[in-house]
């Protein structure tokens, strides 16, 4: 840590910037030491410490707004986050918040992994203390959102279950795999440390360009906070069924909805008879304003059955609030085509997944012929398909 005075001469605090040199100096000397930086709109562009010389907590903390910890993981090469002030400048342009980034770079800095991994029980253990002072200023563990990048998460975990699992929520980005996968839950991050958890895994086993993977999930978390489209999650045994249209109920979160990058839409058509085989639709959305766009999906190839509903998974680049016409089209699998033959459907229904609140749209007794598209004006679903 070290100061640096801002435009109106009070000081500011910077985070560690150590360089491999001081990795090799850890394997003689091992070195920690956890500096507190405090963000709040009042001094976005200067770090102040969170409790003053004579433990006094800092004027511009707020104890009844909520409070974001935001907590790095391992830099054996000592250099300084490069996603870190501008995550801070993203959450506090989002909400008007505390932000403290938990510098531990001394004691991240290290060639052994091993050490860094020991480490993390000690800052856990050290920023228990800072929240027990926390919550005699009037804080609630309630408001404590922890955000842990790497080890950082597993930092996380350890803080939650030292508050036996009350603080309001822990989210952690990518958490590191190697000394913490398959370890039983008071060895690592587990759901049971917040109210709330959440992760983002972005590197799984460690494939492919392991930095930039591993890293992903912080520049992910930042986008889903700053942009206008909505990230969508389904609860799913595998990515095939994913890609099958089988993850698709968000009932499955009970009370929660889906955890929420384009607008997705589920097409539902069931056939009256065996006509229609095995062949894929494409259809696009036109809306009011005239705009019109094509679905893309996920698996093209449906094979229909009599009676049975399909359901088909599409992705928007753009949201269809207000749908006048949805373009339909079938296309048959089979290397025999047929100009003449029809295809019929019994019902169909669109609904949106992005935004379920939205009524889903209807269509019924529908007559196709292959590679011949045909534009239906749905209207609001009955209560019992014809």
């Amino acid at each position: 840590m070290c100061w640096v005075k801002s435009e109106n001469e009070r000081p500011c605090l910077e985070f560690s910037h150590l360089s491999i040199k001081d990795s090799f100096r850890d394997l003689f000397i091992p070195r920690i030491e956890i500096i507190l930086m405090m963000y709040t709109r009042n001094n976005l562009n200067c770090a102040k410490p969170l409790f003053e010389h004579n433990n006094s907590l800092n004027v511009n903390f707020n104890t009844q707004k909520k409070t974001v910890w935001l907590i790095h993981g391992y830099r054996p090469m000592g250099s300084i986050p490069s996603w870190l002030q501008n995550f801070v400048s993203i959450l506090l342009n989002e909400e008007d918040m505390n932000v403290i980034v938990v510098d531990w770079n001394r004691g991240a800095t290290t060639f052994i992994y091993d050490r860094a991994v020991k480490n993390t029980r000690k800052v856990a253990v050290s920023l228990s203390g800072h929240i027990k002072n926390l919550l005699k200023h009037g804080a609630s563990l309630d408001n404590f959102h922890f955000i842990g990048m790497s080890l950082g998460a597993h930092i996380s975990g350890f803080v939650g279950k030292i508050f036996n699992g009350q603080l309001g929520r822990i989210t952690g980005l990518d958490p590191a795999g190697p000394k913490f996968s398959r370890k039983p839950p008071y060895r690592r991050l587990d759901y049971t440390d917040a109210k709330f958890v959440d992760v983002i895994h972005s590197n799984s086993h460690g494939i492919k360009f392991i930095k930039c993977n591993h890293e992903r999930a912080v520049h992910l978390f930042m986008a889903s906070l700053e942009t206008n489209c909505n990230f969508i999650s389904f609860p799913c045994h595998s990515y095939k069924d994913y890609k099958t249209s089988l993850c698709v109920d968000c009932d499955s979160f009970k009370e929660k909805s889906c955890p929420w990058l384009a607008y997705y839409f589920i097409l539902s058509i069931t056939v009256p008879d065996k006509t229609v085989m095995d062949g894929f639709f494409s259809f696009k959305l036109l809306n009011q304003l005239g705009m019109i766009e094509e679905a893309r999906f996920y698996k093209k190839n449906k094979p229909l059955c009599k009676l049975q509903e399909i359901k088909i998974l599409a992705q928007f680049y753009n949201d269809f609030a207000n749908i006048s016409s949805i373009g339909l089209t079938y296309f048959q699998s089979s290397n025999m085509e047929c100009s003449t033959c029809t295809y019929k459907i019994q019902s169909l229904m669109l609904k949106s997944l992005t935004y379920p609140e939205r009524p889903p749209l209807c269509g019924y007794n529908i007559v196709l012929k292959e590679k011949e598209e045909v534009f239906l004006y749905p209207n609001a679903c009955t209560a019992k398909k014809t």
